[in-house]
């Protein structure tokens, strides 16, 4: 039998999400997923909302002085969630 036609599960899969344009939905889809692992817990207790939009994560806030702490510390958090998501998703973090 000749198997050079044949491919694994995941290689199928991954083609499938580039075809049909998925593979970006995804991957933000693993960022928001992964916020509270990678922040933490308390991070995380004091988040109301996180979206991706044109390569941005929005952060709401429920307090002034974390979103303070966290704004000082933008490029690291960019740099560990797109680590999260195994791709280069945001390249800016709006918190509000």
């Amino acid at each position: 039998m000749s198997r050079h036609n044949e491919n694994s599960i995941k290689e199928a899969i991954e083609k499938l999400l580039k075809v049909y344009k998925l593979d970006d939905r995804l991957a933000e889809r693993r960022l928001i997923a992964a916020w509270e692992e990678v922040m933490g817990k308390m991070i995380a207790n004091h988040t109301k909302d996180l979206v991706v939009r044109n390569k941005q994560l929005f952060v709401t806030l429920d307090s002034a002085a974390l979103r303070n702490e966290l704004a000082m510390a933008k490029t690291k958090i960019i740099q560990m969630m797109n680590n999260a998501a195994g791709k280069d998703v945001i390249n800016d973090v709006v918190l509000r």
